[in-house]
């Protein structure tokens, strides 16, 4: 019953600390509704807004509950947090009538607020140094530096007054928003309860029992985590599992007291009371396979003033799974090694180099597309590849000593080490590969592609996050195997692999929008689709007026999650998460992962 399970999230890019996502939940309550019903209180649902492009576009929503004007809603916002960008929110209420669907008249609108997601969630930045000793082979120790960079979103709670339309304000109401950082290092737990012998609070029907659990807060306020769906006409209910974050949770301190009630609905907002409990999350985790966890749900009146009064029922936890999350950060900071492959098309139809129109012409004031290309993508990748030496590939030329066409060559000349001192090495090994080939066709990508997937799939049989491949193919024109080239990638879409096309020149390149696979998915001639998608192209022309990094964040936007797919299909955890550092709760459970 109490599971662990590995499970990834590609929260953080590889283009630096400016795009690490923060996740931010918000959580919103509602005191002194206008009543815009006659006969019961109104029935208020508020509706989260973001502006996009000046355009105000609606993302979530919340439940509707029924007749209260003092609402605190359990319905959950999770948002992207990017310290960068000003994210503008607009939080509306309204009354609803019969459905969920919100009313056009002014008078079902009971308020509404604007703010930005920085102004709920204040940011803050940590920066410290850390360095370990690492030891490799022959006991030889390598000390690595490090400066580890923390962003945390603070938990804050924000009040505001609700306003009409003309900002008029709507009495006396106002909106409270808590927010609270979930970053990919927390998890999250999935809890699963019942009841059983809850007293009867009704006199022609039983209860309709729900459950509440609050969170506990430092300062003693109370913090709504989650509300159960109500259970009609039982005394011994089986509510839905569910899943919430350990942060909402109990803030990963399993010490941290949850307040837990039991009520009987009452579709005019008067519930009835049934009882409570107090529970930690260090509690729950004591459930096992052979024993659920439970506890006497308690009215404090009727243990007051009955003298027999054992409690009003008993609640169980039944299933506990605790979910681990990664994110690429923490397979890279776990030691993973993304290594660089470059493979340069260098078939006719590039031009002769000597010639100035030549797409491969060595131009000793400026680089050349192919030069552009490679830069600013290597400059990226290097980073994070620590002996920072790359493969790098030929194909579609006539290579000495014999001058047969090859498509898949060492530009270095040199077939048992084909790895280069750098992205400045590979450079080099380029300039000084033009004056000694033949360029000649035609455009055959498959060789390069299977040879780099058999390489991956040697590191993907070690069993752990300690290495990953990243293909980039320059080419000029329309790939001329396209059926083996297909093949080649649903082959290699199991391999620890991503495969990244940049189009140079001014080519037809209708075919590689075919292999990036984000308009349908990829399937080889027989029909066989990828098991994930692994290829991104991008043309060069779209970015030539542009920086290095705009084309660099652009080639390499989808690699994250690509990294993260790889190892979560694999269910393989980080060598060694920074998480064991950071989370009391984590770090303590098996990690055996489950398919």
């Amino acid at each position: 019953m109490n599971d662990v399970q590995e499970v990834t999230s590609p929260a953080t890019s590889l283009t630096g600390p400016a795009t690490c996502v923060t996740k931010v939940e918000l959580r919103v309550s509602c005191k002194a509704l206008l009543d815009r019903d006659t006969l019961n209180k109104s029935d208020p649902c508020v509706v989260l807004m973001v502006q996009n492009n000046g355009q105000w576009v609606e993302l979530d929503r919340t439940e509707v509950i029924k007749s209260n004007l003092h609402p605190v809603f359990g319905k959950v916002f999770c948002l992207d947090y990017y310290f960068e960008e000003v994210q503008k929110l607009r939080f509306e209420v309204y009354d609803i009538h019969g459905t969920h669907s919100i009313g056009t008249r002014d008078d079902d609108f009971l308020g509404g607020m604007e703010c930005t997601l920085g102004q709920v969630g204040r940011c803050y930045h940590l920066c410290f140094p850390f360095s370990f000793k690492l030891v490799i082979d022959n006991n030889r120790c390598l000390k690595v530096n490090i400066l580890l960079f923390l962003q945390i979103v603070a938990q804050k709670k924000m009040v505001k007054p609700l306003l009409l339309k003309y900002g008029k304000y709507a009495g006396k109401s106002t909106i409270t928003v808590h927010a609270e950082e979930i970053s990919g290092n927390n998890g999250y737990v999935e809890l699963s309860f019942c009841a059983k012998k809850l007293d009867d609070k009704d006199l022609f029907s039983k209860s309709d029992p729900f459950l509440e659990i609050f969170r506990i807060n430092d300062d003693g306020t109370e913090q709504l985590v989650h509300r159960t769906e109500v259970i009609k006409n039982n005394l011994n209910p089986v509510w839905e599992p569910f899943k919430v974050s350990l942060m909402s949770l109990c803030s990963c301190n399993e010490e941290r007291k949850l307040k837990c009630l039991v009520w009987d609905y009452d579709s005019r907002g008067k519930h009835d009371f049934i009882g409570e409990f107090f529970a930690t999350f260090r509690e729950m985790q004591k459930i096992s396979k052979e024993e659920s966890v439970l506890w006497d749900c308690m009215n404090p009146k009727y243990k007051q003033k009955k003298r027999n009064y054992k409690n009003s029922g008993v609640v169980i936890l039944t299933d506990l799974k605790l979910h681990r999350v990664y994110s690429f950060l923490d397979y890279i900071m776990g030691g993973c090694q993304i290594h660089f492959t470059v493979a340069i098309d260098f078939t006719a139809s590039n031009g002769d180099p000597r010639n100035s129109c030549s797409l491969h012409y060595i131009n000793p004031y400026q680089p050349n597309e192919y030069l552009k290309a490679l830069i600013a993508v290597g400059e990226i990748c290097q980073d994070y590849d620590s002996d920072k030496r790359f493969s790098a590939l030929g194909f579609g030329a006539r290579i000495p000593p014999n001058y047969e066409v090859s498509h898949d060559f060492a530009i270095n000349f040199n077939p048992d080490d084909d790895e280069c001192e750098g992205i400045q090495g590979v450079v080099e090994a380029y300039q000084n590969c033009l004056p000694k080939i033949q360029l000649y066709g035609p455009t055959n990508v498959s060789p390069i592609i299977n040879r780099l997937a058999k390489v991956a799939a040697g590191d993907g049989n070690i069993k752990d996050a300690s290495r990953y491949h990243i293909l980039l193919i320059l080419t000029d024109g329309v790939v001329t195997d396209m059926a083996d080239t297909r093949e080649a990638i649903v082959r290699a879409s199991y391999q620890p692999l991503s495969i990244i096309i940049v189009g140079v020149g001014n080519a037809d390149f209708t075919d590689m929008q075919i292999l990036d696979g984000d308009d349908g998915v990829l399937r080889s001639p027989k029909g066989e689709p990828v098991l994930r998608d692994i290829v991104q192209f991008v043309p060069f022309r779209d970015f030539k007026t542009a920086s290095p990094a705009a084309l660099a964040k652009c080639v390499l936007a989808e690699v994250p999650g690509q990294v993260v797919e790889y190892f979560s299909h694999k269910a393989i955890p980080p060598m060694s998460p920074m998480r064991e550092l950071l989370s009391p709760i984590l770090s303590p459970v098996a990690t055996t992962p489950t398919e």
